[in-house]
């Protein structure tokens, strides 16, 4: 039996899902997520908690290793194939950290004991949520089951010039042990290539670790690249290995490398040099045997000039270079990649859109893509719920792309991103300018969830997992908008 608990009314709060067959545990920590403003829901075991995520947006999922019907592991495999990157934390007893440390392994964020710390709770929420925002600016292709595979290699789309020359770097280096550094602004597919590199290297049966050192507090960045023993710090209720050592032979991927301290530069070249470290508040040393790929949008020389990034570490990142293209310097592969997504949210969306009209890419070739891949994802998300007719017009594409724009943000994630786009309606500015935002807002807010319950034949569950907030938050956006429950 589904049992969810909210924490709040805020639409916009990060959802999470608590999955444990202990109550007392689950009215715990949702308590205490609640209390730090998160909108909390619970959940039994791990088969209800799959039928819970089939019909909900989350954030992020706190689940226990034991359990009846569908335990921890199983969820885990099953909701990171629904949503890669969607951060699971894993619940586990003293007895069984070590299967807690293979989920690391196998993809989940992190892991907490029983009994629970609070503050490392919180801690360890803040940094998974944290750490999923900041994957949103990158951009990952996700295969749709059943359709055909898209033109490119290593599950990177493209046949420019560019793109070509890139495959030919991956297919080098991939299955050698040298270090390689990833640049190019947001948007633009570092994670992506930094995980072709893994799985066409005989490391790809070992784990892929990641860490993006941007969602990092400075004061513990050297216990999550090392670990921690029990005692070490505040909060450190028991013994915990790092990012080193859960990548002991395979890979380590260290997202905005520019974003370490520059204290801890130098313990992270000495693990890089000597393949050994000890973790915090310990003195056995710890042998690895780690591929590093590291990855930054920042200019590391200019850093360097500025006294900010080490010239030493630098080099011995940079041993092989590679610079990611932004897409508006590879405008050949933007058709490929909108057929790609026109295939992907199809089939998320349920639609049967049959293509782009040459209008509309026309627009899609000629705007410059701050955002690069990542925002035309989102752009053709928002044409494909928005499109009534059999190819996409250029009245559904936003105004920045049809060159209407009185602004220069650029779409935010997910469908409800598409109320940031528009601008107000042509009118009387009567009233000033706060009051004309809000009420264009509310039109549009109205519009798009119109859109969603029409799409979702007036089912608020679906309408809401659709616009990416909960349904408590639909349900109190319909009624602040006069609009009628009809599920």
């Amino acid at each position: 039996m589904l049992s969810e608990h909210k924490s709040n009314t805020v639409a916009n709060a990060a959802q999470v899902l608590v999955v444990d067959d202990e109550a007392n545990l689950r009215k715990v920590m949702v308590a205490q997520l609640s209390r730090d403003g998160y909108e909390v829901h619970s959940v039994e075991d791990g088969e209800a908690a799959k039928e819970f995520l089939g019909e909900h947006h989350i954030d992020m999922v706190i689940t226990d290793l034991r359990m009846p019907r569908v335990d921890g592991m199983e969820l885990l495999r099953w909701a990171l194939a629904d949503d890669p990157e969607r951060p699971v934390v894993m619940i586990t007893a003293h007895g069984t950290v070590d299967t807690a440390v293979e989920a690391l392994k196998l993809g989940a964020f992190d892991y907490i004991t029983k009994p629970f710390d609070k503050d490392e709770l919180r801690r360890i929420v803040a940094k998974a949520l944290k750490t999923r925002d900041l994957a949103g600016a990158e951009y990952g292709l996700s295969v749709v089951p059943g359709a055909p595979a898209p033109p490119g290699r290593f599950r990177i789309i493209g046949q420019s010039s560019q793109i070509q020359e890139l495959y030919g770097v991956i297919e080098k280096v991939a299955d050698t042990p040298t270090s390689v550094l990833i640049t190019g602004e947001s948007g633009t597919g570092k994670e992506l290539v930094a995980r072709a590199l893994h799985e066409n290297s005989s490391r790809k049966d070992k784990p892929f670790i990641r860490l993006n050192c941007a969602a990092i507090p400075k004061d513990l960045m050297e216990a999550e690249l090392f670990g921690f023993e029990r005692g070490a710090f505040t909060g450190a209720v028991s013994s915990k290995p790092g990012k080193f050592e859960l990548a002991h032979g395979g890979t380590l991927f260290l997202d905005e490398i520019g974003e370490i301290p520059v204290e801890m530069q130098v313990k992270l070249l000495r693990a890089l040099q000597e393949s050994e470290f000890e973790r915090v508040g310990g003195i056995k040393t710890i042998s690895v045997d780690v591929r590093l790929v590291t990855a930054t949008n920042r200019d590391l020389k200019d850093m360097i000039g500025k006294g900010n990034f080490r010239e030493d570490l630098f080099y011995r990142l940079n041993v092989v270079p590679i610079h990611l293209p932004a897409l508006r310097e590879r405008t050949g592969d933007i058709p490929l990649l909108v057929e790609h997504f026109l295939v992907k949210f199809n089939d998320r969306l349920r639609k049967k859109i049959e293509g782009c009209a040459p209008d509309a890419m026309a627009k899609l070739v000629g705007y410059p893509w701050p955002g690069n891949i990542r925002e035309l994802e989102n752009v053709i998300e928002r044409a494909v719920l928005f499109c009534d007719d059999a190819k996409l017009g250029v009245r559904d594409l936003t105004h920045e792309v049809r060159g209407e724009s009185r602004g220069t943000s650029t779409p935010l994630p997910g469908a409800v991103a598409a109320i940031s786009n528009e601008s107000p309606t042509a009118g009387s500015v009567e009233g000033g300018l706060r009051e004309q935002v809000r009420a264009a807002m509310a039109r549009l807010e109205r519009d798009l969830i119109v859109r969603a319950l029409k799409q979702t034949n007036n089912n608020v569950t679906r309408a809401a997992r659709l616009l990416k907030i909960s349904r408590k938050g639909l349900q109190l956006k319909m009624k602040e908008l006069g609009l009628r429950e009809q599920s």
